[in-house]
């Protein structure tokens, strides 16, 4: 049967090797048999540019090229770690960037794909940040930078981050129910999948009578899971160790 494959929030790193066995695992498996592959943001810890030449990067890309080339049709959306993947990335892995949101008619029923990061509405404090950081001006001025001056500074981020974490309320880092009415309302009623806030769920909403479906997916920080969706629905399924 037709289907189609969502993962989000990979995290791809050379310090996780059981993970990225799992993903590599994934698309010689699971993913091959789809008719296309959605990743929905944050495939990679961070990114620095197209230009990094990390070889653990390079054979992340090698996988995925390979992927395409076998006839699966793939797509990545920008998260709130690798928003700088790039046309030379996506060329070279014969991949599609897609906008966030990106409204796609998924074997007859419409569906909203998302990160998830816009949702968190209440994260003012992160969402200013990610309006900076997803300004052309922004992003020209630090890929003008070395790459190993790039990679400080992302280094520099991610321990902020790490801090500003601990300080704050879990529900703020969550999708809030004005965000989620609100991109619903927007895109017709339709079925949303998104990832970011790690809390992979089934959710059931009522927004102006209508019910709509939401998927939340899974992180892949100590297993590997992903979203199978066909004409007759969809369904959660976690991949096996390493």
């Amino acid at each position: 049967m037709l289907h189609s494959i969502f993962a989000s929030d990979l995290h791809l790193c050379p310090t996780r090797p059981a993970i990225n066995k799992i993903f590599f695992d994934f698309l010689h498996g699971p993913a091959v048999q789809a008719d296309s592959l959605y990743i929905l943001g944050d495939l990679f810890e961070y990114w620095a540019g197209d230009d990094d030449d990390d070889p653990f990067n390079a054979s992340v890309l090698s996988a995925l090229r390979e992927l395409s080339g076998r006839g699966v049709a793939l797509y990545l959306m920008h998260g709130n770690r690798d928003f700088l993947i790039g046309g030379r990335f996506t060329a070279a892995c014969h991949a599609r960037l897609l906008p966030d949101p990106t409204l796609v008619n998924l074997y007859g029923t419409p569906t909203l794909l998302m990160h998830g990061d816009t949702l968190c509405t209440d994260d003012v404090r992160y969402l200013d940040f990610r309006t900076e950081v997803r300004n052309p001006a922004w992003q020209s001025q630090f890929l003008a930078q070395s790459l190993a001056k790039r990679r400080q500074i992302i280094a520099g981020l991610r321990s902020e981050n790490a801090e500003e974490k601990k300080l704050k309320a879990e529900e703020i880092m969550d999708a809030t129910r004005t965000g989620i009415d609100a991109a619903l309302r927007e895109h017709g009623y339709p079925r949303l999948i998104h990832g970011h806030t790690h809390r992979p769920a089934l959710h059931q909403h009522m927004v102006d009578g209508h019910r709509c479906e939401r998927w939340v997916l899974a992180d892949w920080y100590t297993s590997g899971s992903y979203l199978a969706c066909d004409a007759a629905g969809c369904r959660a399924i976690r991949l096996p160790s390493a």
